[in-house]
């Protein structure tokens, strides 16, 4: 009964987190997105503002960060991920999503300021930021979840599989 208590306060963590619209995640990412970007753009930009979540570069450049930036679902699914397996002691637990989501953080400003640079200074006729951009739009994101969950398994010796362990003790548990 225990084990069935703990699957079902696991799930339920993991639906509450999504609601409203992932708010959690945008609310403590925004932010920790936004300013170390300002900050590593001061290095490459004289002339640099930021105006909400909008950055305007030499009254020139105007590089708003949307929702789609933050990538709000790419944290929810690690947090998916990383709740969705059992056997793990709350301690170790917190430890893996603390490593997911600074991974993720981490690389995610790297790609806003890469794409920013290339939209600065690529010629305005060249194509290489919508390339680019849609690059890390389709598959930048995803690559940077699966990779992260990777070394997240070998780094915490993760033995058991995300939702699929879950199912599989319910099955047995329903057979018995």
């Amino acid at each position: 009964m225990k084990n069935l208590l703990k699957i079902f306060v696991r799930y339920l963590i993991i639906i509450l987190m999504a609601i409203p619209n992932l708010f959690v995640f945008y609310f403590i990412f925004t932010p920790a997105t936004i300013y170390p970007v300002f900050g590593l753009f001061k290095i490459f930009f004289k002339e640099i503002l930021l105006v909400g979540n909008t950055f305007q570069i030499s009254n020139e450049f105007f590089i708003e960060i949307i929702p789609s930036c933050i990538a709000g679902s790419a944290y929810y699914l690690l947090f998916i991920l990383n709740f969705s397996i059992p056997k793990i002691k709350i301690k170790k637990r917190i430890k893996m999503l603390l490593f997911s989501f600074v991974f993720l953080l981490i690389l995610n400003i790297f790609r806003i300021v890469i794409l920013s640079l290339i939209f600065v200074y690529s010629s305005a006729t060249s194509n290489l930021f919508d390339i680019s951009h849609k690059l890390f739009w389709y598959f930048g994101t995803t690559i940077f979840v699966v990779l992260i969950w990777f070394i997240e398994v070998k780094t915490f010796k993760i033995k058991e599989i995300p939702i699929y362990s879950d199912i599989k003790y319910l099955y047995k548990k329903l057979r018995k």
